[in-house]
């Protein structure tokens, strides 16, 4: 991941961070508050099949539920702090999404999920996932898991608590957020 500081010199606009995605398809591009623009990396083998496992089961008990919306890494949202974020995984509920007109659901939504996970890769600083995991309670997130496979850690964010920090969790819950859902940590964090 790099982070490039275009302020003072250049300050892009939603509009043109929107158009600057759209012609960089293959680029992984993300925009903070402040106006940095953060190129992410791509994640290795392991880190795919991990971040695919947790889609996955979020996805399937997305469908099985049906009061909600998941949404993959490869979805970008526009938080209403300005910054546009692509959590690995995430979930609206169909109240939420059904309050957005049909062409914000087409282009980078303006919401911030109610439920955000982020999967740590190699690549990856912590410090800078952790930064962003507050980001999304402060926007709006009611439940945040940051996953660490390389120290076996899950950090659960809710707002108004500090982060929960777990050691070998095998599950973890959805608490009130995605009642019913537990996630199964096999292949996703061991």
């Amino acid at each position: 991941m790099v982070t490039l500081k275009l302020e003072p010199v250049i300050h892009l606009s939603a509009e043109q961070f929107t158009q600057l995605c759209y012609a960089n398809p293959d680029a992984k591009l993300e925009l903070t508050a402040r106006g940095e623009l953060v190129v992410m990396s791509p994640t290795g083998g392991e880190s795919g099949s991990r971040n695919l496992k947790l889609s996955q089961r979020l996805g399937n008990w997305t469908d099985s539920d049906g009061t909600g919306i998941a949404f993959d890494s490869s979805t970008m949202f526009q938080l209403p702090n300005s910054s546009f974020r692509s959590p690995d995984a995430s979930w609206i509920s169909l109240v939420q999404w059904n309050n957005l007109s049909a062409d914000e659901r087409q282009t980078f939504p303006p919401i911030c999920p109610e439920f955000v996970a982020e999967l740590s890769s190699p690549s990856d600083s912590l410090k800078d996932l952790r930064d962003k995991m507050q980001e999304y309670i402060d926007n709006g997130a009611r439940l945040g898991w940051l996953l660490d496979p390389m120290s076996k850690m899950v950090e659960i964010y809710r707002p108004g608590q500090p982060p929960e920090i777990l050691q070998n969790p095998s599950q973890l819950s959805g608490e009130n957020v995605l009642p019913g859902f537990v996630l199964d940590l096999e292949g996703i964090l061991y």
